[in-house]
């Protein structure tokens, strides 16, 4: 008689009159009170942590479950009440003692005395066939506490028979896969199936992104075919893909056990389910059993304003190099994404103008709707005043993390009105290009905002006549990456003027191989070797490189590698670097490559013996098994010495996808009536120009101009300094993860990712006729901040784990031409100096009413300066030039 007693859940025969045909869940057993324990507990480490080094907290229970009333119709048809009683709250780490947050606290001060008499008010809980039918509670009770109960109901509905399903519970609609044996029931719910309405956002590439995994078992154990138990585990665990110590889990645990039966209230009669509620209490209302949305009060928080005055002083320029600034940068995004318009614009018109940049970066990189019309509000396009404010929150519309479409909306909206800066309004197409990009990445490229964009910037290039707006248009689209462009990009690469020609074919070069098509081939091969029109040698070995670096075919590559030694000097020996690096790198051509070098014609010592100073390498600046990052320099100079090209790119790879970190590109053109030289061939009529070009993270800036024609050469080289030209500066929020959870549980947990950096590329090139030496300068400063938080909140009691790693660093690049005698004298030099390497760890729980428990751990590295090899032909001639130089910079005369 115990034995058949001891059960709250009594499944009853799958086959049955009533039910013949259906799948059947629990069933209680009629003038029963059921008596069960009931616990859950969550545990939060970074991932490999042990159960004692885990923060967290269980609340536990006894639990009263009674059937109200059976459809007598169907015995599948249930109404049960469920009591949550004896409300307890305390440590999963029994190993804190003293130091327990709960040590000395009753539930009625843990909880609060309100939300202990909400949680256990009884629900009510309609079954059929073994799932909810409808939860009925109290309306106007705390979202927190319906919550919990909401959790511990979920795991009342189960069925019996094995196969796979979709249910509605707690965590929201649900494919899951029940697994049936004599002694238990495995029921496996994807969590990622799950539909359900939460706030969040992600970065969408995949090497500035978080990797995420969710398990859901819960095991419902039986005897002599009643239920004894039912334990269920959800886990949660993330990384950040490009640096793993950025990691955490959530382990959460729910355990239900029947203990004993008593005599209980006899079955209510009736027909339909809503007179009996009625009956019970008119106070019930149907409600969700799908978790939902709630957020902890923020008791003693500062306000926008006196949060912004506490951190000012750490967002001062000559502060911007280290990391606390950008840990002070991270923090008070989070402060705007809950501020209203009003209360950023105050803060915007009351602020000088030596951290009003950096306050217009983080007012932006909310990307919220209030920080965007209230940064849209203070800035004025149509003033020449706020140039740099304009220029600062442009480039961080395009670094924006997950941008949408009101924010292209607004851009492509200013781009028709008036503007005091011509580069302002290049700019704004521009990063309405990057915007595109990243919209369509996420799956909008249908929303009306991105085909507007695209119809802007194709019909503006097919229309454009001036120079400057083809030029504008072509670095759009050249962020934009559109398949519908490419037709568009080839005409302009091949029959466009230099610069025009120039960008269209480096626009091409960011496109997949998927769009390099056998068409793109044919007019690439027609570029390079100059079957239609005579080109510079800048777009004819862009050229050549999209067609090396996209599935070439054998006669392509045959015809290129032919074609060196034909070629002007230094491009024949920029062509073969080309080539001996493709080998040397092992790229996906290099087996092509070395299939047609088997062939005596191509492969000779004339065609591999080119002198001159032009080179192209790639190498690792890191590698581990799951990612690399590489470096690659070119650099091509004309025919009389001077620098043509020079070209630095770093690029993050993690699997499959990559990243574009950087793109440094100094170009020279038309010097060579300053000493006398002959010009190469095509580029006879060239115009005197040097400029910079940047892409960071995968966006085209404005290129950045030196000087243009030869009056302005020669005031500049008259009055200028040594000083750099600033390309982009500035704070740019790089990754930004934001995870709303539903645990089964009822427990709420957040998990937030974010990362930041101060950033300063400038570039300079100097020339001097007197020394016959031409310089240029590529510095690239920075200090980086990642961090990891995770939260799980009960309204009442909130655990949480916190990680963070940061660095300040530099890397320059240096090359240096001496061009007073042929074979001229080539230095590069790449240094990556030290840089520290802090990370810290925050473990935590707070009660609401303020008491606490917290541990920290730090740890810190210094990275040594690295070497990096550019290219050694004849390195001993640099020392002779120039003094030693110190171990960490790689140097060579070639």
């Amino acid at each position: 008689m115990i034995l058949l007693a001891v059960l709250f859940l009594c499944f009853i025969s799958s086959y049955s009159a009533s039910v013949k045909g259906h799948t059947t869940g629990l069933s209680l057993n009629n003038d029963r009170l059921y008596k069960l324990t009931y616990s859950t507990e969550v545990f939060i480490n970074q991932g490999k942590g042990k159960v004692q080094d885990s923060v967290g907290y269980r609340i536990s229970s006894n639990v009263d479950v009674v059937l109200l009333w059976r459809n007598p119709d169907g015995d599948d048809d249930q109404l049960i009440q469920i009591t949550i009683k004896d409300v307890n709250v305390e440590n999963v780490n029994q190993k804190r003692g003293e130091k327990s947050i709960f040590k000395g606290k009753n539930p009625s001060k843990i909880i609060r005395k309100e939300n202990l008499e909400a949680l256990q008010r009884p629900v009510l809980l309609h079954l059929i066939h073994g799932k909810v039918k409808d939860f009925y509670s109290y309306e106007n009770e705390p979202v927190a506490i319906e919550n919990l109960k909401r959790g511990l109901a979920s795991l009342f509905q189960m069925q019996l028979s094995s196969g796979t399903t979709n249910e509605v519970d707690i965590s929201g609609d649900c494919k899951v896969t029940y697994q049936a044996q004599q002694d238990k029931v495995t029921k496996v719910k994807a969590l990622d199936s799950c539909k359900i309405e939460r706030p969040g956002f992600t970065t969408a590439n995949q090497v500035l992104g978080v990797t995420s995994k969710a398990t859901s078992v819960t095991t419902y154990k039986i005897e002599d075919s009643f239920v004894t138990a039912v334990l269920a585990e959800e886990i949660h665990a993330f990384g950040l893909n490009f640096l793993r110590t950025i990691a955490g889990k959530i382990v959460s645990k729910q355990k239900l056990e029947l203990k004993t039966t008593e005599a209980g209230p006899r079955l209510m009669s009736g027909k339909q389910v809503a007179t009996i509620i009625k009956a019970i209490d008119s106070k019930y209302k149907a409600l969700p059993i799908v978790g939902q949305v709630f957020q902890s009060e923020c008791k003693g928080c500062p306000s926008l304003q006196e949060h912004w005055q506490s951190i000012r002083k750490h967002l001062q320029p000559e502060n911007l190099s280290k990391a606390e600034a950008i840990q002070n940068f991270l923090v008070f995004i989070q402060h705007l994404r809950t501020a209203k318009k009003e209360e950023i614009l105050q803060i915007l018109k009351a602020e000088s103008k030596e951290v009003l940049p950096q306050l217009v970066d983080a007012v932006t990189s909310a990307q919220t709707p209030d920080s965007l019309d209230a940064i849209l509000d203070f800035l004025d396009f149509k003033s020449d005043s706020s140039i740099i404010l304009q220029e600062r929150f442009l480039y961080a519309c395009g670094f924006a993390s997950h941008p949408d479409e009101e924010l292209l909306r607004a851009l492509i909206s200013k781009f028709k009105g008036s503007f005091a800066s011509n580069d302002i309004r290049e700019t704004v197409m521009i990063i309405i290009g990057a915007l595109v990009r990243k919209l369509c990445q996420s799956d909008g490229c249908k929303l009306k905002g991105v085909v507007e964009a695209k119809k802007l910037m194709l019909g503006g290039l097919e229309k454009a006549e001036k120079k400057e707006d083809i030029m504008m248009y072509l670095l759009a689209l050249k962020n934009a990456l559109l398949p519908e462009a490419i037709p568009l990009l080839l005409k302009y690469a091949e029959s466009g003027e230099g610069p025009i020609s120039h960008l269209a074919t480096t626009s091409l070069q960011r496109y997949d191989v998927s769009f390099i098509t056998d068409e793109v081939r044919k007019t690439l091969n027609r570029i390079y070797h100059q079957n239609r029109k005579v080109h510079e040698k800048t777009v004819r070995t862009t050229a050549a490189a999209i067609v090396l670096n996209n599935k070439p075919s054998y006669m392509d590559v045959k015809n290129i590698l032919l074609s060196i030694g034909e070629l002007p000097k230094e491009m024949n020996k920029y062509m073969l670097s080309i080539v001996q690096d493709i080998l040397r790198f092992e790229t996906p051509a290099s087996k092509m490559v070395r299939r047609v070098l088997k062939e005596m014609v191509v492969h000779n010592y004339d065609r591999f013996s080119k002198s001159g100073a032009s080179s192209a390498y790639t190498g690792y600046m890191e590698r581990s098994p799951h990612s690399a990052s590489t470096y690659g320099l070119d650099i091509l100079y004309s025919g009389s010495g001077i620098l043509r090209r020079s070209n630095l790119n770093i690029v993050q790879h993690i699997g499959k996808a990559q990243l574009h970190g950087s793109q440094v590109v100094i170009e020279a053109q038309g010097l060579e009536g300053l000493i006398a030289a002959t010009p190469d061939e095509g580029e006879e009529n060239l115009d005197s120009y040097a400029g910079l070009s940047a892409i960071l993270f995968d966006v085209q800036l404005r290129p950045v101009t030196f000087f243009n024609g030869y009056s302005d050469l020669m005031s500049k080289m008259l009055s200028a300094s040594s000083d750099p030209v600033s390309v982009v500066k500035g704070l740019i929020l790089l990754i930004d993860h934001s995870q709303e959870l539903q645990l089964q549980s009822g427990l709420k947990a957040n998990i937030e990712v974010q990362g930041a950096l101060a950033i300063d590329i400038s570039g300079a090139m100097e020339f001097s006729l007197w020394y016959r030496e031409s310089k240029t300068r590529v510095n690239n400063r920075l200090a980086v901040v990642v961090s990891g938080d995770i939260t799980v909140d009960s309204s009442f009691v909130k655990a949480g784990l916190e990680i963070s790693a940061e660095t300040e660093g530099s890397l320059e690049f240096i090359s240096t031409v001496q061009f007073s005698q042929y074979p001229f004298l080539v230095c590069l030099q790449m240094d990556k100096a030290a840089a520290p390497f802090r990370q810290f760890e925050t473990k935590y729980e707070r009660l609401s009413t303020g008491r606490g428990y917290v541990l920290r751990k730090r740890k810190e590295r210094l990275i040594v300066g690295s070497e990096f090899p550019l290219h050694q032909e004849n390195s001993e001639m640099c020392k002779v030039v120039f003094p030693p130089q110190p171990e960490s910079t790689s140097s060579g005369w070639f």
